[in-house]
């Protein structure tokens, strides 16, 4: 967005995942991104600046789905992604005449500005590099929060390769990491990107499906271009779930299958599962991280079925009573907000922290380390899942202290293999 303002604009990006906020400046115009957990904070501060006579805007997930919610925080809300409603806004905004809400309707990423990476406070992050060269995802799970965002439009489109290898090479450094829900997405437009990162000398982590691991030559040239980490949704064990979901392209596929592709080629695993759909019961937890630890997948991502506002599993549980309360603070995926059909909302929150718990024991490490076939993949293994999560303490003072960038070196080494 800010790639859009002109050469004598003063702007500032904050991120307060990272830093603490420092509220007491006057600037003429405040953009807030807005994601469901962050609402309540995003409303608190937006009311704040308004309160001072600052022209406040907001937009993102969460005021996409729920506009009416945003709009009584807002001066001006944006509906879906800001590509093509941005710069109309600015112009506006510029001549006094800005409107109350823009909504995306013509979506391409096609001569987009290149973005300001000067502004990305780089030092507080471990992986600074983080790109997005597609928007959205082809597929349409009922869960996912995704629909909401893309809802009266495209829901899944790309740059240009030669746009996209342009960014990549502006990046310093080694390690980058597509934040792209689904990097595979587009055969095409993937297969030329990976022809044309070869020899760049990157090492990347992204996210796909379990389908897109098993067509045949695209996995291979992401790793030949530099993929050496993937997050992965298998999600549910059940075939019954993802029916219920329309999950349908992991459906009849063989997750064992996909994942000895990703290690016979050297790629490690982040493992994405949910827990509380409707045919799980209380077993479904060990059963899930038993079956996670024998496959030798080297960090798992736990989740609770969350029904997002604007998403079908919303309006599903919705019209069936289901829904417990709307604390947006909740919706993180670690609390139940709704009924499960097979268990006590405890027995879920309960399972799912003992999921990470077991998981994440040394004992179980080791265990999916031994699952690989070489001494040194056993000790990729152990160092890639000991540091994801026993390290949380050191990851916390490390980031406190702004030294995260000097831990870099460690990351690129692992995910090259130890070598």
């Amino acid at each position: 967005m800010a790639a859009y303002l002109s050469a004598n604009d003063e702007v500032e990006i904050q991120d307060e995942h990272v830093e603490t906020l420092f509220l007491d400046d006057e600037p003429d115009l405040v953009v807030i991104q807005v994601y469901i957990t962050s609402a309540f904070r995003a409303y608190e501060i937006a009311d704040y600046y308004r309160q001072k006579g600052v022209f406040v805007a907001l937009g993102g997930l969460h005021v996409t789905s729920l506009p009416n919610e945003a709009m009584a925080h807002a001066d001006v809300i944006f509906l879906g992604p800001g590509e093509d409603t941005w710069p109309q806004f600015l112009d506006d905004f510029r001549n006094g005449r800005s409107r109350k809400c823009y909504e995306s309707k013509r979506r391409t990423l096609v001569g987009l500005p290149p973005i300001r990476r000067d502004l990305i406070k780089r030092p507080l992050y471990l992986v600074p590099n983080s790109i997005v060269v597609t928007r959205g995802c082809p597929h349409k799970c009922d869960f996912c929060y995704k629909e909401a965002f893309f809802q009266g439009g495209k829901g899944f489109y790309t740059q240009t390769v030669d746009d996209a290898l342009a960014e990549i090479d502006r990046l310093p450094g080694k390690h980058l990491y597509f934040l792209d829900d689904h990097i595979f997405g587009n055969v095409r437009f993937a297969s030329e990107l990976f022809e044309g990162m070869k020899g760049m000398g990157r090492l990347w982590q992204g996210a796909a499906t379990v389908q897109s691991v098993l067509r045949p030559e695209l996995l291979e040239k992401a790793v030949e271009s530099g993929l050496r980490s993937l997050f992965v949704g298998f999600e549910t064990l059940s075939p019954e779930n993802l029916r219920a979901q329309q999950k349908y392209q992991n459906l009849n596929r063989d997750y064992q299958a996909a994942i000895k592709r990703l290690h016979d080629l050297g790629v490690m695993i982040n493992g994405s599962f949910v827990f509380g759909m409707d045919d799980d019961d209380e077993t479904v937890f060990d059963r899930t991280v038993d079956w996670i630890i024998s496959q030798g997948i080297e960090t798992a991502t736990f989740h609770i079925l969350t029904p997002y506002p604007g998403t079908l599993l919303y309006e599903r549980m919705a019209n069936e009573g289901r829904l417990l309360h709307d604390n947006w603070d909740l919706y993180d995926t670690r609390h139940t907000v709704f009924k499960p059909a097979q268990m006590t909302t405890k027995t879920l929150e309960d399972g799912y922290w003992k999921a990470y718990e077991d998981f994440y024991r040394w004992g179980s490490i080791w265990r999916g380390a031994m699952a690989k076939s070489s001494w040194n993949g056993r000790l990729r293994h152990m160092a890639y899942a000991g540091g994801w999560k026993k390290f949380e303490p050191l990851w916390d003072a490390v980031i406190r202290l702004r030294q995260v960038g000097y831990t870099r070196p460690v990351l690129e080494k692992i995910l090259s293999g130890l070598n």
